[in-house]
Parts: C-alpha cells; structure tokens; sequence
C-alpha cells in the first residue's frame, strides 16, 4: 500500500509536516494545505481508532464520532491488517500524555 503514494512530493511533504514543531504550526500548516473537510475527516479517523483499540462497539463510535459504518469498517481493517501506522501514533500519543503531554 505504501509503494502507491510514495515519491519523491509525498516524501517532502512528510518531511515538511516533520518539521512541525508545535500544535498551533499544525494547525497553521493543515489550514493552508488541507480544506476544514479534510482535517476533520482525518482527526474523526484517529478518533475512531482511539475508541476501536479501547473495544468500543461500532454503535457508539457512530452515535459519538458521527463516522460512518464504513469508515469505522475502515479504521478497523487498518487496525487489523494494515501497516501499523494508527497503532505507532496512538502509542506516541499515550506515551506522551503519560509522560505529561506536550
């Protein structure tokens, strides 16, 4: 899956969203870069990944998050089958929010 996006722009722009240094840089970043439809659809996606790890059933990651079954069916295979990448960020996140947040 990875081999399907990957060049030499979708490296830079990894290496630029790297670069970030704080939650405000994001912010200021993603606005430019993505439409306000795209940011949520992506924090709705890690949301979802959040309640799916935590064994939350799909009826109320609908009735909180608002996904839809499919996306939520998404996440899930990704979760399952894909390349571990929500389960890299979650892990980073709660380390940190363990460690005292950022």
């Amino acid at each position: 899956m990875i081999n399907e996006f990957n060049d030499a722009h979708t490296d830079e722009l990894f290496k630029a969203i790297l670069e970030l240094k704080s939650v405000e840089e994001c912010y200021k970043f993603f606005e430019d870069v993505c439409t306000m439809s795209e940011i949520k659809a992506l924090a709705q996606r890690l949301e979802v990944a959040k309640m799916l790890r935590d064994g939350k059933k799909y009826s109320d990651i609908e009735d909180l998050t608002k996904a839809s079954s499919a996306t939520i069916s998404r996440v899930n295979r990704c979760l399952q089958y894909g390349t571990g990448g929500y389960t890299l960020a979650l892990d980073r996140l709660e380390s940190t929010e363990k460690a005292g947040g950022k």
